[in-house]
């Protein structure tokens, strides 16, 4: 069936070509009665406008460009619902690619999305390398970074310290009494965030006389099966840690299973914590302590963010936002129980 056009439409709402263009992108100049009229002919006659067109004229379309690393757990999808949330009525619309945390494949992803003229770009991270950085910050473009706030950013950020979040669960854990630690991780070559993590609770422990007595890191991606897998293998090597701290909450996960295979007692044997706040950790047939990220609020504010650098002409009121992840799952009571374990050994 052959499409109707846009000279159909304004012929059915009786006014010009000209006017039913304007009228379909909202210009301020067409009255609102004239609008709903070319809106109401174009939605009966099933009319679909080339946006494409519209951005060699205007040099921009409605599309807001995002580029996430992954899709494999729920942080990244409810990132993703936050900002269609923030877009919801701005009459912009969010295209989403995937990088699978390879920086190669991001930037050529970016630059495939900044040809199709997006009015705002939302990417991942601060620690693009630097020809990726290059073309975001030539792209004439609000530039949104987000989750990360370690770093430098190109224009606005929205996130937290991962390094931060790292050490404060270090505080946490030291301040319920565990003094041998063992880290579980996957693919910090290219999850960055959680080498950052690492970091920072790596500093924590320092500043109290303490490190990782035993470290398990693999290159593959992080599951379930391979938390429980390193987990397994760890305690193995060195049955007498009484803290295991992993990359993520799926990596948390499979560990408290490596534990009950093992007959481990959690968490009054080995506290085990992990980092994102996932549903799934409240669903676990034992307490796992994590750290909860805000990611639909930080997908929203991101999206908020551009609303107001695009009606601004890229500027808005604040360049950064800081969230901050709470701490979950350390139950004061096993804190007490360490204590008199400490005290009296």
């Amino acid at each position: 069936m052959r499409k109707p056009t846009l000279e159909e439409v304004a012929t059915e709402a009786g006014v010009s070509k000209m006017t039913a263009s304007r009228a379909l992108r909202g210009a301020a100049d067409v009255s609102t009665e004239t609008r709903d009229r070319v809106v109401e002919a174009a939605t009966r006659m099933n009319y679909v406008g080339n946006r494409l067109a519209l951005s060699l004229s205007s040099r921009r379309t409605n599309l807001v460009a995002v580029v996430v690393p992954s899709m494999s757990n729920i942080v990244f999808p409810e990132v993703l619902a936050g900002i269609s949330a923030g877009l919801d009525g701005s009459g912009m619309q969010a295209v989403f690619g995937i990088s699978d945390y390879d920086m190669a494949k991001e930037r050529e992803i970016i630059r495939d999305m900044l040809s199709w003229q997006p009015c705002a770009i939302i990417v991942t991270g601060l620690d693009q390398p630097e020809e990726t950085v290059d073309l975001l910050r030539h792209a004439d473009i609000p530039v949104i970074q987000l989750m990360d706030l370690d770093g430098a950013p190109i224009d606005f950020n929205v996130g937290l310290s991962h390094g931060a979040a790292g050490e404060d669960m270090a505080e946490a854990l030291v301040a319920a009494g565990r003094r041998r630690f063992g880290y579980v991780g996957s693919a910090l070559a290219r999850d960055l965030r959680a080498g950052k993590r690492k970091a920072g609770f790596e500093r924590a422990l320092r500043a109290h006389g303490l490190g990782f007595a035993e470290q398990r890191i693999d290159d593959a991606f992080s599951s379930i099966a391979l938390g429980k897998q390193l987990t397994t293998a760890m305690l193995a090597a060195v049955p007498d840690i009484d803290c295991i701290y992993y990359s993520n909450d799926d990596m948390a996960s499979g560990g408290l299973f490596a534990c009950m295979e093992l007959g481990v007692v959690v968490p009054r044997q080995i506290l085990i914590a992990g980092f994102n706040g996932l549903d799934l950790v409240n669903s676990l047939p034992a307490p796992v302590a994590t750290s909860r990220s805000p990611r639909r609020a930080i997908g929203q504010v991101a999206a908020q963010l551009v609303r107001q650098a695009v009606a601004r002409g890229g500027d808005a009121r604040e360049k950064t936002i800081v969230f901050k992840p709470t701490i979950i799952g350390i139950d004061p009571r096993d804190t007490a129980v360490r204590t008199e374990q400490i005290q009296s050994s």
